[in-house]
């Protein structure tokens, strides 16, 4: 009934860009805020970005300040992730997930209650 579905992903060289979407289905999209999480093998689950679900407020790491973008279309049910000069250190699974607020929580991924499958972004240097 309910389904999160990211993808988007895939291999990118050094300086490249990708965008990420993100297809949330079977409930209401624009009472809830919508993030971006990713995990290496070995690393916990960070939050790379947030945003509320009304779009107008944003939230990113600073590891992807001024580089990567978070957006919403509501009337699409679709989150996005723009990424710029992508590096290789950006190379990770991941993640689309619901939160359980219209308000961007904390960054712990426990705040997230509904996750996509994840999608691999590889960067090569």
């Amino acid at each position: 009934q309910l389904h999160v579905v990211e993808s988007g992903g895939g291999l990118v060289q050094a300086g490249g860009s990708l965008r990420l979407p993100c297809i949330a289905s079977g409930l209401p999209f624009d009472r809830y805020a919508m993030g971006w999480l990713r995990q290496v093998p070995g690393n916990e689950r960070e939050r790379v970005s947030c945003i509320s679900a009304s779009g107008r407020v944003t939230h990113c790491a600073d590891s992807v300040k001024d580089r990567f973008t978070i957006s919403r279309d509501n009337a699409k049910n679709t989150l996005f992730l723009q990424m710029n000069s992508l590096k290789p250190e950006d190379t990770a699974m991941y993640y689309c997930a619901t939160a359980r607020i219209e308000h961007c929580p904390g960054a712990a991924p426990s705040a997230y209650n509904y996750w996509g499958q994840g999608t691999q972004v590889t960067v090569s240097s």
